[in-house]
This record gives structure tokens, sequence and C-alpha cells, in this order.
């Protein structure tokens, strides 16, 4: 069966962004995409476009990266149109304005309410290793809160460009959606525009030099930038468990994933054992070695093979398996390395390729202060141990995600927010963070004319309403100087009928609580006292 033939990728003038860019703005400004019908309809048209053309998808992904179908179905087609499917079907009752909680009795007069407002124009900058589901993830958002988006596909990717290209001029309105292809050049005349939002997903280098692209207009942005993300592996864990399922982590897309893990902090004792559970892994997973297996990847391009082979060739660690590459393929095999410090390359950078690197430690307390230091704020972690071992380290690490006793598992599930903290980004989107990452929260009160006269209080002349406004707005704290809690009779009651319970009983508890608290205040009150 022939290929298919693919769109080729066309670089946009550069001369010609700004008035691509003032087009999509000015449609935002007349009020095109607010219509939530309408971004339905949108994103529905995106849907069947998508089914269409999943043949061009997967055969554009198989050229850029070697990417068998499988990968590219799971890790790309199925999570993009399940997507749309999950935001069309909820986008009517997350648009709804939203009546505030906890408002006081006086202000609930002003029907103060949430609204849904769409940020404006957005620009969308996509990546290279899942150029599809890094793209179209954040404009399904963006087109669902009503913004008008400007998109940039990874040039590094260029068969999947063009692809993408096609499908949105084929599915979405041209004045509301507009397609840059380029790279540095046209990159640098995108960010120069004024955006209402900026999301990047790609490394922390080119992440900061999208940050300060955006701070003169104090553009909010949305960074996804991966990290030297740590896996931990206690001699208590399931070695056979962690290595398959880390194996997988490092080889899917041939670890040129921003989720995968970075390096392995493994316990001295489990360390031969470990290798010998990777190398039984590695034959289940390429019975006739990964570079004859029709489902391994290779590199996305020449300067990539040779930033990691350089990686391999500059480390102090010992090559225990693997190691064989090939230039003119751009393979490099699943490659298993031992270190002995956090100073190597392979700790100290991330490696975005297949290698598995293994530092021994003492014990889980090292482990963690080896991941605090290396990366404080890695974009996910990777435990594998005892309930209470992993507990740990989702108590001691910070991260963006984490997968307990697997590998990026809370990435593939497509309705968890998907995103980074400090180092490894800020903001997520995914399902129905997708939508708030590109919505702007709006506060909005109604006052009546009829509520005037209470309103007087707050109108000149002052003298003698300070105490009347003590009175109407101070609340009574429930805690003393101490910082602890205190009971008033009310107070009390319900403690001693909840057994000091409260909100923590179940609600039957609660309910009968709250009744034998109103019959004790009755019963307290037919006596004449006071409460």
């Amino acid at each position: 069966m022939a290929s298919p033939v693919l769109p080729t990728i066309q670089y946009t003038p550069v001369e010609d962004i700004p008035a691509r860019v003032k087009n999509v703005r000015t449609t935002f400004f007349e009020h095109k995409t607010r219509p939530i019908e309408f971004r339905i309809q949108q994103l529905r048209k995106l849907y069947w476009a998508i089914k269409d053309r999943e043949h061009l998808m997967t055969e554009a992904l198989k050229r850029d990266l070697n990417r068998p179908e499988y990968e590219s179905y799971v890790g790309e087609l199925v999570m993009i149109l399940n997507d749309i499917i999950f935001v069309t079907n909820n986008l009517p009752k997350w648009a709804k304005d939203e009546k505030a909680a906890d408002i006081d009795l006086t202000f609930a007069l002003m029907k103060p309410t949430i609204r849904k407002d769409p940020l404006g124009c957005v620009l969308v900058i996509g990546a290279f290793n899942f150029p599809f589901l890094l793209t179209f993830g954040p404009v399904i958002g963006a087109i669902a809160a009503g913004n008008t988006v400007v998109i940039k596909p990874s040039e590094v990717s260029p068969n999947c460009a063009a692809v993408t290209q096609e499908i949105i001029e084929a599915a979405l309105d041209p004045s509301c959606v507009s397609v840059i292809q380029g790279s540095i050049p046209e990159t640098k005349a995108l960010l120069a525009e004024r955006w209402d939002k900026i999301c990047f997903t790609g490394s922390s280098r080119v992440g900061r030099i999208v940050a300060q692209a955006a701070a003169p207009h104090l553009t909010p942005v949305l960074l996804e930038l991966g990290g030297r993300n740590p896996a931990f592996v206690t001699k208590r864990a399931d070695l056979r468990l962690a290595a398959r399922r880390l194996l997988w982590g490092k080889t899917f897309n041939a670890g040129q994933i921003c989720l995968s893990q970075n390096y392995i902090l493994v316990d001295k004792e489990v360390v031969d054992q470990l290798v010998v559970e990777f190398e039984k892994a590695i034959k289940e997973y390429y019975p006739n070695g990964a570079k004859a297996s029709p489902d391994y990847c290779r590199i996305i391009n020449d300067g990539a093979f040779k930033r990691i082979k350089e990686m391999i060739d500059n480390t102090k660690g010992k090559i225990l398996l693997g190691g064989s590459m090939d230039e003119k393929e751009k393979y490099i095999e699943p490659t298993v390395v031992l270190v002995n410090s956090t100073d190597d390359s392979l700790v100290s950078e991330e490696s975005f390729g297949p290698i598995i690197t293994l530092l021994p430690v003492s014990d889980l307390d090292e482990a963690i202060r080896i991941a605090n230091d290396v990366d404080g704020t890695p974009l996910g972690v990777y435990p594998f141990g005892t309930k209470d071992e992993t507990a740990k380290v989702l108590a001691s690490v910070r991260s963006g995600g984490a997968s307990i006793n697997d590998s990026f598992m809370h990435a593939s599930i497509p309705t968890l927010p998907f995103g980074g903290v400090g180092e490894s980004g800020s903001g997520a989107y995914h399902g129905r963070s997708s939508f708030d990452a590109f919505t702007h929260n709006r506060s909005v009160t109604t006052t009546p004319g009829w509520v005037e006269r209470v309103l007087s209080l707050r109108y000149p002349p002052y003298t003698g309403k300070l105490n009347k406004y003590r009175a109407a707005s101070l609340h009574t704290p429930n805690f003393n100087r101490a910082g602890q809690t205190t009971y008033g009779l009310f107070g009390w009651i319900t403690w001693i009928v909840t057994l000091g319970g409260g909100a923590n009983k179940t609600g039957a508890a609660r309910t009968a609580a709250t009744v034998l608290v109103a019959i004790a205040i009755q019963q307290y009150i037919k006596r004449g006292a006071k409460l």
C-alpha cells in the first residue's frame, strides 16, 4: 500500500505576521467567538478534520520520529479526539456564570457572580516530540474558552507541522484561528506582538526566552518545560515491575518525553538485581533488538542525536546495557548507565533520550536529598516502594505531577491537569484545566437601587458611623491570641453532640447533631435564658 501524500511545510513570510495577528485580534473584539454554540461547532469540526486525517497524522509521525502507529494512536490521536468530546459535552456547564459562595447576607443583595470571560487573542507554540497532542491540547482549551488563536507548530517536526496546518485550515474559521509556520525568525516576530496569553511547551532555555518576551506587556504565560525527573526504587520495591514500567517510560518515543525519568535513585543493595530486570524487560519488548523492531522510534534530528551521543560519551559512568548507535538512522539503543555522582552529565542535564541512568543511594532519605538538590521542582516524580515510602517521597519532593509505582501515568489521563511547577513550568492544561487556563474569572456584582438606604453607611460624613460599621461588618473569631480554637455556647453544644467530630463526621451524624442542638437551644430559650 502506497504511503499517503503529505502536505509540505511552507514558512510564513515574517513581514506578513503582524497583519495575521491583527486579523485574529480584530475578530476577537467583534465578539465572533463569544457564543457557546459557535465554539462547540468549531470544536466538532476540528474533531472530524482530525478523524478524517488520522492516516496523514500517523504517516507524519512516522516520517518525523519513526513513530509506530500504535504509539501514535495511544500517545496522541485518541487523547486529542477524546478531549474534544469531553470538552464539548461539558462546555455549556463550564461557561455558565457561577454564583459566588460564602457571601455575607449584606453582599448577597448585590448578586455577586463569577463570569467566565475569554482572555482575548492567545499564542500557542507547540513542541516537536508530541507535535499534535502538545499543540491541539492547548488550542482546544483556547477555542472552548472563546479566544482567538495563533498557532506556531514546531518546525523540528516539519511533516507534523504541515499536517497540523491542513487540519486547522480545513476545520476552523480563518478569521479566528491562524497558523504561522517557521523557525527562530518567525517565532521572534510572533513574540514581539502583544498577546493576552502565551502557551509554550518545550525546553526551560526557550521557556525563559518566552517569559522575557512576555514580560514587557505583562502577558501571562503557560509554560510546560519538562525537567530532570527523578525515579525512586527502594529495596522493598517490586523490581521487575519497576524495570518494566520505567523502561517503557524511557523507550516510548525513544525517550523523547519531557515526563520520563531522567535518572533513577536506587537502593545500592538492589542495583544488580534491578539491572537484571532491565535486561529481561528489554529482551521482552524487543526480542530481535530495538534497532530491528518496528516498535522503536528514532531521534528527531541530527542535532538531537549528537547531543545525546555526547552525553553518553562524556559520562564517567559505566554502561551496563546497550550503548550502540547509528548516526545515519539517528538510532540510539536503550542504554543503562551506572553513575556515582550528581555531577555526571546524565544526571545534571535532561537527556531527552533512551538513557536509563542509575544512581545508587544508601537509603530513601539520601535519595530525597539528592532529588531536591538536583532539581527541586521537576515535572514528574516516580516513586517505587511501599505505601509509606512512596508517601514520604510525595511529601518531601515537589513536582508538577507524580505517578506512584509507574512512569508518567498521571499525564496519560486526559482529564487530569498537566503542567509543571517552578523550574518545570507554570499553569496546566488538559480537559477542564485547558478551559480554565484560557479563561478569566471575572467578578461581577449588581447593586439594586432599593438598597441605597443600607449603603448610606459608606458615604461621608463619617461621624458616628464607625461603631455601627464595626458592629455590622466584623466577624467574631473562633480562636484566641494563642491561635487555639474557642467555642461559644452553640459551638460547645455542637462539639459535645458530635463528640468533637464536627465537619469530619458523616452527613447523617451532622444532621442528627444539628437537630439535637436545635432542640437544646429551644429548651434553653424557653427557660428564659439569653444566648
